[in-house]
């Protein structure tokens, strides 16, 4: 990808200590990490940086210590599950800059990988002060990114550091990168957006960005009520925004202008309280009984979503259709998920997703292996759906 500089761009890394900004904020119970998703995805590049001969010094940070050393925010009980993920012992060392970081540094043997401890232990860190910066470059000879999910911020290790040294996209970055362009900067046409998730308030950015830059725009989860509720539709005690229903028709009239066909739904999964299994029933979106609350998408509008789908070659996905953590109010989610899925699988889309529940609701549809590419992200994958730059990314672009 040749507006971003990769480890293909790196040259021989034999002997250089290497120092890799990964994400391994975890989540952690009782000192041992229950979820090594993030661990898992970093694995491949750093065995391979460490496969050329080089010596991998690992920069994370863990939870929000403030620049203050929090014994709760070590990365100490990360090694283990990070030392099993890659087959190999991995060091620590108890901070990420000064004598501790150096001495550690200096014992490693070529191949060798080490943590350095939490960088948000420092203030300098989320303030990205040049001097911090500059500490932490003392420790290396290259720079690389592997940590898409914290790229929004600008921070001495996401974005200071990159203009110290030497600076390369890790493999994870590489592929987020390209996907992100394949779905959005550079698609193949048309493409299909489809925007869930409780509240407009929180995506306005995100949808008046989109209407500008896809062809379909499907709209649905809470937020669809408050788009329903603005064409002058009942939505009896459902979550809505009614104080946004300018903003909503605001949004509607610049799909339109841009030639951005809105999808909402026609049909809803109906009931009287917000629980598992509770009693539904399916009505058109104008006959919402005044005590229901629409849980989900009907079968109408998914089959509406799913001819959509079927006219588009690129898809970006963020956020849930329905409550689908609550069955059966799951079944619009995971329909129109498996749909996706299904036809990327047989090279007809390009899909791609991220955000919020999205990866727990396309794991629970059992489809997030099926995509073209799953952001775990989060905040990162929606700055840039959004059409923000991300201080992280723009640091590896490609000189000149």
């Amino acid at each position: 990808m040749s507006a971003f500089r990769t480890l293909d761009d790196a040259g021989s890394l034999t002997g250089k200590r290497v120092l890799m900004r990964v994400d391994l904020n975890v989540p952690m119970e009782n000192g041992r990490v229950t979820d090594a998703t993030r661990i898992q995805r970093v694995v491949p590049t750093i065995r391979e940086v460490a496969d050329t001969g080089a010596k991998v010094i690992l920069l994370a940070h863990f939870g929000r210590p403030k620049g203050k050393r929090e014994p709760k925010d070590t990365l100490a009980p990360v090694v283990p599950a990070l030392s099993q993920a890659l087959g190999r012992t991995v060091a620590f060392a108890a901070d990420c800059v000064g004598d501790e970081a150096a001495r550690a540094i200096a014992a490693l043997k070529d191949g060798d990988v080490l943590l350095l401890e939490n960088t948000r232990y420092h203030a300098g860190e989320e303030k990205n002060e040049a001097a911090f910066a500059d500490a932490l470059a003392a420790n290396g000879d290259i720079y690389v990114n592997e940590a898409f999910s914290a790229a929004h911020r600008a921070h001495a290790s996401t974005e200071g550091l990159a203009h110290r040294l030497p600076a390369f996209a890790g493999r994870e970055m590489q592929a987020e990168l390209e996907a992100l362009t394949k779905g959005l900067e550079a698609p193949q046409r048309p493409v299909i957006a489809l925007v869930g998730g409780a509240k407009v308030s929180s995506k306005i950015d995100l949808l008046e960005n989109l209407v500008a830059k896809v062809d379909m725009l499907v709209i649905g989860g809470g937020m669809a009520n408050t788009f329903l509720h603005a064409q002058g539709k009942g939505v009896g005690k459902s979550l809505c925004e009614k104080d946004l229903a300018e903003t909503a028709t605001r949004i509607l009239a610049a799909a339109d202008k841009a030639g951005c066909r809105i999808i909402l739904p026609v049909d809803a999964v109906a009931a009287t309280e917000f629980k598992a299994q509770a009693p539904h029933e399916t009505v058109p979106v104008d006959c919402v009984p005044e005590g229901s609350m629409i849980l989900d998408a009907g079968p109408r509008s998914v089959a509406e979503i799913n001819a959509a789908i079927d006219d588009a070659k690129t898809l970006v996905w963020n956020g849930p259709l329905g409550a689908f953590e609550l069955a059966p109010f799951d079944a619009a989610t995971v329909a129109a998920a498996q749909h996706a899925a299904a036809r990327t699988k047989t090279g007809q889309l390009v899909s791609v997703a991220g955000g919020g529940d999205t990866v727990a609701a396309l794991n629970h549809a059992g489809v997030a292996a099926d995509f073209t590419y799953v952001s775990t992200a989060g905040g990162a994958f929606l700055e840039w759906l959004e059409g923000k730059a991300l201080p992280g990314v723009e640091a590896l672009r490609a000189r000149g």
